[in-house]
């Protein structure tokens, strides 16, 4: 037997699969030597703009006391804004440099359709001299519509109504991290203002089925991507001056930092990410098993790794997934929970039907469900296994699959015990053997995916 080791936050877990399972992962990236250097040489030599510097010149010919807004992710990204490998310090410090007063800069958080984060929060993220120096840190809210302004409508439909703060700044300054994005292909660059200043009724078609059913939209590809497109669309019409990106492994060192104009440097910032995240196949697997990685802290979330899976199991092929959902609702919100009960009661077609239909209603978080449908289009719900430690009995009744609970011995069912994972994947192999070999298929292929949704499946077609 193989011994392989997966990271979850809360402990590593080491878990046992047959000899013949092929372990695919992606390349392992370099950190950069000197990360407080690197973040100053990319903010010298900005890609196809102007450093900012001179941008607040320019602005100074409109303004003499030009505002500023930098942009930040809320703590559902790992972005570094602090320590030796921070981004926000040294933007602010050029900025002052250059004559920008500090009571006219402002940091805004990019909460998209998330909840607005704790003063706590904010300090344990941010560099403390920015709190030092008196400068703002406010949250943007997509369902406040008095401190949102109506742009226009994209060419999608998309009802464009951005943060004010944002639109006011005479300088626009867009950070965040570049990492594979099931929807978006990537994420970073654009995805800062849409859905990050976005009001919440802008994300319905952002997130819409229509477009979530494009066979472009999928990791790592931004190419004739509609939602990749839409995102660019929205953040051209808000406006945007500077960009500072990064890119990360998975000990959160920096493997990059993109510094420039808003396409130009997020592009750079996805070819360097593609580089060593792609696993390329040119085959598929009967059996592939899996995880959640540290971003599966629910359900909703282990839904980026069922997406990068797909690409790896036969049509008609077995999917075994084990996550740590170590999240308050281990499978996620109320609107999650019910869109999700309705693709296990209706099935893949039914479900697509039904969100498509013109009496539909749309749902927040539909999307990650209609991201799941990709999954069940290519097996069956019964061939995909989930196993968490933290899942109760009711949780299973929810999702679509088959309960890994029910390979257990009645005493060691719903225990919260992370011992099981392996005795899950062991018995869960064998279950997906047994039906192959009931199938016709006697020797068939297996495939681990070591780094759960952090390494994609790119196929050859």
């Amino acid at each position: 037997m193989k011994r392989v080791n997966i990271p979850f936050i809360s402990k590593n877990v080491e878990i046992e699969l047959p000899d013949e399972t092929e372990v695919l992962s992606m390349q392992t990236p370099q950190p950069l030597s000197n990360e407080a250097q690197a973040i100053q040489q990319a903010l010298d030599n900005p890609i196809q703009s102007l450093p900012l510097e001179q941008i607040v010149e320019a602005k100074k010919t409109k303004n003499p006391h030009p505002t500023a807004v930098i942009v930040i992710s809320d703590n559902t990204r790992p972005v570094p804004y602090t320590s030796d490998n921070g981004i926000l310090w040294p933007i602010i410090e050029r900025l002052l440099h250059a004559g920008v007063n500090r009571r006219d800069i402002c940091v805004l958080v990019a909460t998209g359709t998330h909840r607005a984060m704790h003063e706590q929060e904010l300090r344990e993220m941010i560099d403390e001299r920015v709190f030092l120096h008196g400068i703002p840190v406010i949250n943007h809210n997509c369902r406040d519509a008095a401190n949102l302004s109506h742009l226009g409508s994209t060419k999608r439909g998309t009802k464009v109504l951005v943060n004010k703060s944002y639109l006011d700044a005479d300088i626009k300054i867009l950070t965040g991290l570049v990492e594979s994005h099931f929807m978006a292909g990537v994420s970073g660059g654009r995805k800062s203002v849409c859905p990050g200043l976005l009001g919440e009724e802008g994300t319905y078609v952002f997130h819409g089925a229509e477009m979530l059913a494009s066979k472009n939209v999928r990791d790592l590809n931004i190419t004739d991507n509609p939602v990749h497109e839409e995102a660019l669309e929205v953040a051209i019409m808000a406006g945007v001056d500077f960009i500072v990106n990064v890119t990360l492994d998975h000990a959160f060192k920096l493997t990059g930092v993109f510094a420039g104009h808003l396409v130009y440097a997020h592009e750079a910032a996805a070819r360097c990410l593609r580089d060593y995240v792609a696993i390329p196949l040119d085959k598929q697997y009967d059996i592939v098993i899996t995880h959640g990685g540290y971003v599966g802290l629910n359900h909703y979330q282990v839904g980026k790794v069922a997406v990068v899976a797909t690409q790896a199991v036969k049509q008609g092929g077995h999917l075994l997934v084990v996550g740590d959902n170590t999240d308050v609702d281990p499978v996620g919100s109320l609107n999650y929970k019910t869109v999700l009960y309705l693709l296990k009661l209706f099935g893949v077609e039914g479900f697509l039907r039904l969100i498509q239909s013109p009496d539909w209603i749309f749902i927040p978080e539909q999307w990650q469900v209609q991201m799941w449908a990709k999954l069940f289009a290519q097996i069956p719900q019964e061939h995909f296994l989930y196993y968490s430690p933290q899942f109760e009995q009711q949780h299973y009744r929810i999702i679509p699959g088959f309960n890994g609970n029910d390979l257990l011995s009645s005493a060691n069912q719903y225990t919260q015990s992370y011992d099981s994972m392996s005795k899950v994947i062991q018995y869960g192999v064998l279950r997906a053997l047994k039906q192959l070999e009931e199938a016709g298929i006697s020797k068939p292929s297996m495939a681990y995916l070591a780094d759960g949704p952090y390494g994609i499946i790119v196929l050859d077609n």
